[in-house]
Parts: structure tokens; sequence; C-alpha cells
């Protein structure tokens, strides 16, 4: 099928597994067309359904508990138990049982993709490597004010970001109809004490996740601003690629607290809906639209060793994944992102009509 033809067929699977927001989807329609980067992390089910025929090679590669929907945009911070701020993978929406070899190759490929990108792609692989082995090796959390302290300035927020982040949300609308069981939970999770409660519906926010339902409630808590947010949660588009008749339930919350991770203690999932603090300093990392400025090895060898650290906990092992890696030819990751990068690009060429 042509990249049209899935991406009909999925968005009417999507459908059935919530109530999608048209104009998320209209709007996704257009970031889509703005740069192969955008269109890759827009695009995750036509890669879970295609990776195996565009890349055979790597089917045969242990299987783990993966992200799936891997990029370098998929980074971010958050505060875990201990009010520590915490920096990695952030986003478990499309996790699934699959080979661990996609994840290393998808973040490879979102490389290439990445606009004004200064980094050499044999350098990169080579760095994501690096990195993945030493992370099977030690496997932790990345404690940006303990063993990762020079990743800090990554995740400071840019001048106006902060101001910028508090102005979008006054700007969310009441939603109709209101979602009162979403509602009830997420006024639940705020401080006892919190007032003058709002909530309200986010447009216009996220990549491979435009067009589900996502809410917040706003409210003051001893002279500051308080948020809680609720997004729909459906089964990984990995299902949808290579079994769609049969129900599976997310892995997402199995992903995000692995045992070699510093979890997020306000990420839940209740019905079908996922449940977060957000806050200006906990927020995704941009890295996509300035490549070239901010993309060096220390910062691939960190992704990738948090990548392996999400993959150590799985049941297959590290051993086994360190022996599978053995059995890879030297270039395999490079190789295999350069043919999914042009698979890629020409998807996004055919969208772009």
């Amino acid at each position: 099928m042509s990249f049209r033809d899935d991406n009909k067929e999925y968005e009417k699977w999507l459908a059935k597994q919530c109530a999608i927001v048209q104009r998320d989807i209209k709007y996704k329609h257009q970031r889509m067309k703005e740069n192969a980067f955008i269109f890759l992390r827009a695009t995750y089910f036509r890669w879970a359904k295609k990776i195996g025929d565009w890349c055979p090679e790597l089917m045969d590669a242990t299987k783990v508990l993966a992200v799936g929907d891997l990029h370098l945009e998929n980074f971010g911070t958050w505060r875990d138990a201990d009010g520590r701020l915490v920096w990695g993978v952030n986003d478990f929406d499309e996790a699934a049982e699959m080979p661990y070899v996609l994840d290393l190759v998808r973040l490879a490929t979102s490389i290439q993709l990445a606009p004004r990108s200064a980094v050499d792609h044999q350098d990169a692989a080579s760095a994501l490597l690096q990195g993945y082995h030493e992370g099977l090796k030690h496997p932790q959390p990345a404690l940006l004010f303990e063993n990762r302290t020079w990743l800090r300035p990554y995740a400071e927020p840019d001048e106006g970001e902060a101001e910028e982040f508090w102005d979008d949300i006054e700007k969310y609308p009441k939603p109709h109809p209101r979602p009162r069981e979403v509602e009830k939970v997420l006024e639940a999770s705020l401080p006892k004490g919190a007032s003058d409660i709002r909530l309200c519906q986010i447009f216009k926010k996220g990549g491979g996740s435009l067009g589900r339902p996502r809410y917040a409630v706003i409210a003051k808590w001893r002279e500051g601003l308080v948020v809680r947010e609720a997004k729909a949660l459906v089964p990984s588009a990995w299902t949808w690629a290579h079994d769609p008749t049969r129900y599976e339930k997310s892995s997402f919350l199995k992903a995000a607290n692995g045992r070699y991770r510093s979890p997020d203690p306000f990420l839940t999932v209740h019905k079908k809906f996922i449940f977060r603090r957000i806050s200006a300093d906990s927020k995704k990392i941009e890295l996509g639209k300035s490549a070239g400025r901010k993309l060096h090895f220390k910062l691939l060898h960190a992704m990738a060793f948090d990548l392996a650290s999400i993959h150590a906990a799985s049941p297959a092992g590290r051993e086994a994944i360190e022996a599978d890696l053995r059995k890879r030819p030297r270039g395999w990751l490079q190789a295999a992102a350069t043919v999914a990068n042009g698979k890629v690009r020409r998807d996004y060429q055919q969208w772009r009509g």
C-alpha cells in the first residue's frame, strides 16, 4: 500500500480507539509537509508497518520491550519521587515488544533527517553504538545534579520559554463536551488546597499523538500555578501494523517505570488516559530544529545510554542483546538508517504531492 493508503487506514483504526480531534488531525497533516524530520515524528504507524520490508536483516534481533517511536525529540526532563531532576526518554506511547535494533535505527534515522544537521552520519552511528554498549554494562538513570551534570544546559529553558509556556496554558479553551471522568482524576491529582481550578482542552501539541484528546487542569496553589495533563492512550501502532484485530494492553507504564529508571511519580494511567504533571521545568527537549547548533556526540552517546538502560530491563537480558550486537556486521547501524532515511523521504515527497 502507498503511504496515503496506510495513513487513511491508520486513522480509521485510531478513531476506533479514542474520540479523535479532527482539528488536530488536520493540523498534523499540515505539519507533516514542513520537513522530513517532522514527517518521521508524525508517522510511526508507517515505520512500524514497513521497517521489516525496508531492512529485513533487522527483524531476527533479540526482542525487548522497546520505545518504538524513538527520535531526537523523544527526550526530556521530569522530577522523580525524591524531587531529583531526571533526563531521558519521556514518551512511551508506542512501546511494544519488538527487535531492540529498531529503536537504535529509528534514532539514527532521525539524526540523518534533522534539519541543518552538521553531524556526520557514520560518526553519529558510532556514538550511538558506543553509548548503547556502555548503557548495557552500567544501566542507570541520568540525574542532572549528580551523574549527568553536563546535560543541564539542555534542560534549561531558553530565554522567554518559561513565559511562553504559561502564556500558552492561559490560552487553552474549555472543552466541549466536558469529560467528567477525566476531570475527576485530574482534579484529584492536584495538591490539597488548590483553588481557582479550570479544566481546558489542549490543541496542537505533540507529534505522532496529534489527534488524540488531550486535557489539562490549571489551578492556583500557594501563590503559583500548577498543571496536570491527561492524554488519550491507545495501543501501540506496532499492534496496528502487525495484528490490528487483536486487542493488546498498552505497555506505556511498564516501559516508563523500568528497573533502571527513576520514574515520574505523577505519571499514571487510568481508563485509557495518561495523567502527568507538566510544568516549564519538566519538558521535552527540542533538537530537530537546530541540530547543527546543539547536537554533538556526547549527547548522542547519552541518548543511546538511556535507551540501553530501558532495554536492559527486558526479560531477554543484557547478555542476549550483547550477543546479538556482536553478530552485526561493521557499519550495520549507519547502513540501515540510510536505507530508512531514503524510504521516509520518499513517503514525505509523496505526501507533499
